[in-house]
């Protein structure tokens, strides 16, 4: 398999501006948002900009679907409450926006869940970096889209085969069989992320090892789509509304074979890192940041919000593409597409998550989506570690997922803000949350890690001739 490295850094970016002081301005419509709308210069501050350490952000966001939250506190004045002048900055890739933070050219951004325990583990040999984040920005949002000759081999969205991995995996392998190995290349936005590990994940619960399979092709979520219409991939696994810009109806080149939350149902997708420094030199400013976040993350959640954020989130400072595109996920009627004229429409609040958990997410006490599972960030280093990106899981997996992902600080914030947490840091994810009915129980990371007969660096076995 061919891979591009995780480290490819952007060198010798200019500093971004600083934070627009508060005044009273038009907003404009270019690549970042700038000034105040009207409904945020009728906020009154909370807290005093000059009580916090730095009021003046830079904040990064990619143009996707997630952008939602940081949209909403900057167009309804929340940054604004808790004293916050924040500069948006639009990023052109997953990789620009972690490394914007690990430059010091950002103070926060959303990142692919992944990235903060993966730049503490030195993942793919890259220096270690101290980030840390104390919530999640959202669950879910993302999937796996294929293209027209998957189809027209037999392949078909996740959802017809009502639980079959191994019908599956023999489409699958019977077009892979007729194919070229060029048309083995998926798109990925970030490597050493969550959405490397799912794809490896499908790929291998129906038998196949993806490391021989597979050419994964790091691209900025935005170039999806073009890179499928030119065959230069043959599926890519991204955030919305890049996958539904896709299908049917609208450009006409794929379908949606999977979401994400089917493949690990409520797993973290963005979660809002820093340096660890940041929180250290500035804790009045992280407390204001992640409280105007979480509240932008309940307004996001709100059945009567949704069509109103889609809307805010389509302007060109955000994602720049139609409502309609960007809708399906947010508001959860979503569009699976195929090209045999069926309706695969799907109604669930559940296809992106803000802050209110339902169904089989809800079990626990208290739960909501910006809460940190630390055992959630142990998962993704078992898969880190199951794909060869570090050696083996370190002794001291606890101690990094404790500073990776901040829970003690997100229950102080939560609780100034009245919102009840659960008392644990892990919990056990259940055989049905993941597609291979496989459960996770943080307790044995190591015993779950060696469960998988597919994994990098796996023991072999050869035939003396």
């Amino acid at each position: 398999m061919t891979k591009l490295s995780r480290r490819s850094f952007l060198l010798g970016m200019g500093a971004t501006a600083s934070a627009i002081a508060y005044a009273a301005c038009t907003p404009t419509t270019g690549r970042n948002p700038q000034g105040l709308t009207e409904a945020a210069l009728a906020v009154t501050p909370l807290i005093k900009p000059e009580s916090l350490e730095k009021p003046n952000l830079t904040i990064g966001f990619v143009p996707v679907n997630d952008c939602a939250p940081l949209a909403v506190a900057w167009a309804k004045g929340l940054f604004r409450k808790y004293g916050l002048n924040v500069q948006l900055s639009r990023e052109a890739s997953w990789a620009n926006s972690r490394d914007g933070l690990i430059f010091g050219r950002l103070d926060a951004s959303p990142v692919v869940s992944g990235a903060v325990t993966n730049a503490r583990l030195s993942a793919e040999g890259a220096i270690p970096v101290p980030l840390s984040a104390a919530m999640t920005i959202h669950r879910h949002g993302n999937a796996l889209t294929m293209n027209r000759p998957l189809w027209e081999s037999g392949v078909r969205p996740w959802h017809d085969y009502q639980g079959d991995l191994t019908q599956f995996g023999q489409d699958l392998q019977r077009f892979w069989q007729k194919s070229p190995n060029n048309d083995r290349s998926w798109g990925i936005p970030l490597s050493s992320a969550i959405y490397e590990y799912f794809v490896r994940y499908l790929v291998a619960a129906v038998g196949i090892d993806p490391v021989q399979a597979l050419r994964l092709v790091i691209t900025p979520s935005p170039q999806m789509v073009s890179n499928m219409r030119i065959g230069a991939m043959q599926a890519y696994m991204v955030a919305e509304p890049w996958n539904t810009r896709s299908i049917t109806g609208n450009e006409n080149i794929g379908f949606t074979f999977i979401q994400g939350r089917d493949i690990w149902r409520g797993h973290p997708d963005r979660v809002l890192a820093v340096q660890e420094s940041f929180i250290e030199q500035y804790p009045k400013t992280y407390r204001s940041l992640v409280k105007a976040l979480i509240e932008a993350c309940q307004y996001c959640s709100k059945p009567e919000n949704r069509q109103a954020v889609a809307e805010l989130i389509s302007q060109r400072s955000f994602t720049g593409a139609k409502v309609q595109l960007t809708r399906p996920g947010i508001v959860g009627d979503y569009n699976y597409g195929g090209f045999d004229q069926r309706d695969r429409l799907e109604k669930s609040l559940d296809t992106t998550v803000f802050f209110d958990l339902h169904g089989e997410m809800s079990q626990v006490t208290n739960d909501h989506s910006t809460f940190l599972w630390q055992s959630q960030g142990i998962w993704l280093m078992t898969q880190a570690a199951r794909w060869g990106q570090i050696r083996t899981l370190p002794k001291d997996l606890e101690a990094i997922a404790q500073k990776a992902w901040r829970t003690d600080l997100y229950r102080e914030i939560a609780a100034e803000m009245g919102i009840d947490c659960p008392s644990d840091d892990y919990k056990v994810e259940p055989a049905s949350a993941f597609i291979d009915k496989k459960a996770f129980d943080p307790s044995d990371p190591v015993g779950y890690l060696n469960s998988f007969e597919i994994r990098a660096n796996r023991p072999q076995t050869y035939a003396l001739s």
